[in-house]
């Protein structure tokens, strides 16, 4: 069973998007000159990337279904993907902020005092 054509177009769009905002992401980690503001493009660009695949992905499988019912199994990887691209980053920030505090270099200053 071929796919419609504009269902071709649709995925081949949101694939081409996705590409494009994890370019963007990596320039932002090759710009930006610290460690914590490296981790913050690709960390949110990473997670929209992820759902723009799965919007295509169930573009895709859906055109593929002989009865038209929509398919959602790939929402079970998104949902993985965004519980757990988070913690990750919390993670590595923590891990980094404790390798600063023992190395005694200067911290990087709180968000409340910047007004």
């Amino acid at each position: 069973m071929s796919m419609p054509p504009w269902t071709e177009i649709a995925v081949a769009t949101l694939l081409l998007a996705s590409g494009v905002v994890v370019l963007v992401a990596a320039l932002g980690l090759w710009r930006l000159p610290d460690f914590f503001l490296r981790m913050h493009a690709p960390a949110l660009a990473s997670t929209l990337g992820a759902w723009i695949v799965t919007l295509a992905s169930i573009v895709h499988f859906t055109s593929h279904t002989e009865e038209g019912a929509l398919a959602l199994h790939v929402w079970l990887i998104i949902i993985v993907l965004s519980i757990t691209a988070p913690v990750t980053t919390i993670v590595l920030a923590r891990a980094a902020l404790f390798r600063r505090r023992q190395a005694g270099d200067p911290l990087p200053p709180p968000l409340a005092g910047r007004r």
